[in-house]
């Protein structure tokens, strides 16, 4: 299973663990209702903390694999030039050979 449905199941099992227990609570309506707004807060204040490490480790593999290719891409480019000064360095004793 993956992290984020492990995540996400954790959390909806907070969520609703939250709600029944408020729910079947002996209190007044009114007690209830500030309840449940303190525990929406905090479960929304805990699922966007979660979002946003997840957003910061989603961009911090982005970035590392954004580097990476640039690195080989840059790689790429030296070994094509490298190729290139090979080949035209070749091309006199190619055309001496030719013409003999």
């Amino acid at each position: 299973m993956s992290s984020g449905k492990v995540l996400t199941s954790v959390l909806a099992g907070f969520a609703a663990g939250a709600v029944l227990g408020i729910l079947f609570a002996p209190d007044k309506g009114t007690e209830t209702r500030r309840k449940i707004a303190e525990k929406s807060t905090d479960f929304a204040d805990s699922v966007k903390g979660k979002v946003n490490e997840y957003a910061d480790v989603i961009s911090e593999k982005y970035d590392a694999v954004k580097q990476k290719v640039s690195g080989l891409a840059a790689e790429g480019k030296d070994m094509l030039n490298q190729a290139r000064d090979r080949g035209n360095a070749m091309k006199p004793d190619i055309r001496d050979t030719m013409n003999t």
